[in-house]
């Protein structure tokens, strides 16, 4: 399937979705989703593989396990693609009612691979790489987040430059793209590519930097 655009359809959609957020509406609208959402979001990562790795779209299914909000159901669709090998590091798409949303970095990082990050981030050559990518990334409108501690880890300088950064525990940055008419068209398969091209540094340090989990090594 050619990537032609997300069909109007596919947002009202999740217009409906935010609003009624049940089975009943799930099951009723089920088609639409396989075909105005899904489907066009498998031909757009597809298109991307063969520069950003394989992608995996993400389930609709919400975990309420252990969460208050009890709503079974994502009123977003997102999808993520991982460069085999590289370990740490990955774009991720998400295409909703509010628009497009791009992102790229690590969303959760082991303890053996967030031990690497800060001995990386200390380092007098790959810390400041970082530094330069996080503010270039800041200064070019991406929101640069992550899970982080309210102090500086033992051990490392807090008057460091990069202290902000040695309290992270995951890294990555995003931004979203409002609703526009490109979103309808090819269009915004080349706004996900330039997006992600926009990361591919960001990635390159986690990467080489960061890895693969100590497990992920193993089962190689």
């Amino acid at each position: 399937m050619t990537f032609t655009g997300f069909p109007d359809e596919g947002l009202v959609f999740y217009e409906g979705l935010e609003a009624d957020n049940s089975k009943t509406y799930w099951t009723h609208s089920r088609s639409v989703y396989e075909d105005c959402v899904r489907a066009p979001m498998q031909a757009l990562v597809d298109e991307l593989a063969g520069e950003f790795g394989p992608a995996k779209l993400f389930r609709p299914y919400r975990d309420v396990r252990f969460s208050h909000d009890k709503t079974p159901y994502k009123t977003h669709q997102g999808a993520v693609a991982h460069q085999e090998g590289r370990g740490a590091g990955a774009w991720y798409v998400q295409v909703s009612a509010e628009g497009l949303r791009v992102a790229g970095g690590a969303w959760r990082l082991e303890s053996d691979q967030v031990e690497r990050y800060r001995r990386a981030v200390a380092d007098d050559v790959q810390g400041p790489r970082l530094r330069t990518e996080v503010d270039r990334l800041a200064g070019a409108g991406w929101t640069v987040d992550g899970d982080r501690l309210t102090r500086v880890p033992k051990g490392y300088d807090v008057d460091d430059a990069r202290a902000d950064l040695l309290r992270h525990r995951s890294l990555h940055a995003g931004r979203l793209f409002p609703f526009a008419e490109w979103l309808h068209t090819r269009e915004a398969l080349e706004h996900v590519r330039s997006a992600w091209r926009e990361l591919t540094d960001l990635n390159a340090w986690l990467a080489d930097n960061v890895g693969a989990t100590t497990k992920e090594v193993r089962r190689r």
